[in-house]
């Protein structure tokens, strides 16, 4: 993860219509979510700081975030970031086979040149 931050309070909130999860340290972090015009803010304080990615895993079990839309937005946000289901699905999943490369028809031969000697006798 590129920072260490430690977040005790995390949610979803509604902005334009697309629920996205959020991250604070303080539950007046609503205040200023609503003064931006978000709508549907859910936050929950955590037992101890974790980090985003451990935050969105512990509010996905929370009973406030059963609802469909909670959980598209956290599953949305874990698609996104965790690393270790890319990395599970991709062991279990088979490369597809190669298929046999074909090889370009060729082209068919030239005609060969007739001869101009018989010609040269000729009258123009």
């Amino acid at each position: 993860m590129a920072t260490d931050k430690l977040y005790n309070v995390c949610g979803i909130s509604k902005l334009g219509g697309e629920y996205k999860v959020r991250f604070a340290n303080d539950v007046l972090r609503i205040k200023v979510l609503a003064k931006h015009g978000h709508q549907d803010i859910r936050l929950a304080e955590l037992d101890t700081a974790m980090s985003k990615l451990d935050a969105v895993k512990a509010i996905a079990k929370m009973s406030e975030f059963e609802d469909v839309t909670a959980q598209a937005a956290i599953a949305d946000y874990l698609d996104r970031k965790d690393d270790k289901p890319a990395k599970a699905v991709s062991a279990k999943v088979k490369a597809p086979a190669k298929t046999p490369v074909k090889t370009p028809a060729k082209a068919p031969a030239k005609a060969k040149a007739a001869s101009t000697s018989d010609l040269e006798d000729a009258p123009f």
